[in-house]
């Protein structure tokens, strides 16, 4: 199994065979990321993903549960290229409960219905989608590459073709100035597609990422971890869907973990307690130096 790094994938990934079907990501503007900024994108030959898959199998045999396929935005791959990918590692190992790849609103509004449905057939199981936000105006600030409505028709699309979604929501990435229209408008567009999963992360400033030179002048406000909260609550507030809400990394001031609407009244209560610690039970705003 060979690895160009860094490989990075989700939390809940963290028990999953991970082998490379792309390297690096096709879009790579995103002002927030840093993650792939040193790799030039390619796709990987077919054979080269399956002479990894083979050498996985050797090392540890046919019982593989999970499997993960990074780098960013493997949904971007030909649709019979990945076909090919999933059908082999399925064959390899039977014992597979789920396959799930990256994949953003831009690139997934390139699939059509039938080749996501073709996708889920041949073992695609979910994908990891980055939202940010549901607001237009961080999105073009953010430079996703997907306005709110483009993020609905693409989480909706998947969800049509029986793949499991996994929404992902950056805290704070409106810093002060628009913390209110990022957790209202992010409610709205998560409201309209009722993902499987929505996982928050509070956004930290890596100096790898264009927007930690905002951060570094002063131009970009950091929340505090009571403005944080404050802005979960906000979001939480304001959902009605029948996802999983997961507080699932090592980024975020609280963990929260339970199915919506069941679990709100509870989050909400965790959170104005959270709210009366003292200032060192949380983390420090900084806590990546790369």
């Amino acid at each position: 199994m060979r690895y160009e790094e860094p490989v990075y994938r989700p939390p809940s990934e963290a028990a999953s065979l991970l082998i490379q079907a792309t390297i690096g990501c096709p879009h790579n503007k995103c002002t927030f990321c840093g993650m792939y900024k040193g790799k030039r994108f390619r796709i990987r030959r077919v054979s080269e993903i399956k002479e990894d898959l083979n050498a996985a199998r050797e090392f540890y045999g046919a019982g593989v549960r999970s499997l993960f396929l990074p780098d960013a935005n493997t949904i971007f791959m030909k649709t019979s290229q990945l076909v090919e990918v999933l059908q082999f590692a399925r064959e390899l190992f039977p014992s597979l409960d789920r396959i799930t790849v990256y994949g953003s609103g831009k690139f997934i509004r390139l699939k059509s219905l039938d080749e996501l449905k073709t996708l889920r057939a041949a073992g695609l199981s979910r994908i990891h989608a980055g939202l940010e936000s549901g607001d237009d105006v961080l999105l073009a600030r953010l430079r996703k590459g997907a306005t709110a409505n483009e993020m609905i028709e693409a989480g909706l699309k998947v969800k049509e073709a029986g793949i499991e979604l996994s929404e992902y929501i950056l805290i704070g990435i409106g810093g002060l100035e628009r913390t209110k229209e990022h957790a209202l408008q992010s409610a709205r567009v998560l409201n309209a597609i009722d993902p499987h999963f929505i996982r928050l992360r509070t956004w930290v400033p890596v100096p790898s990422a264009p927007l930690y030179k905002d951060y570094a002048s002063g131009k970009f406000k950091l929340l505090s971890p009571y403005e944080a909260l404050k802005e979960t609550r906000l979001l939480i507030e304001n959902l009605s869907v029948s996802s999983y809400l997961a507080s699932d990394h090592i980024s975020n001031f609280i963990n929260l973990n339970g199915r919506l609407p069941q679990a709100k009244d509870e989050f909400l209560a965790s959170i104005d307690e959270s709210l009366k610690l003292p200032r060192e039970m949380f983390r420090d705003e900084i806590i990546y130096q790369l």
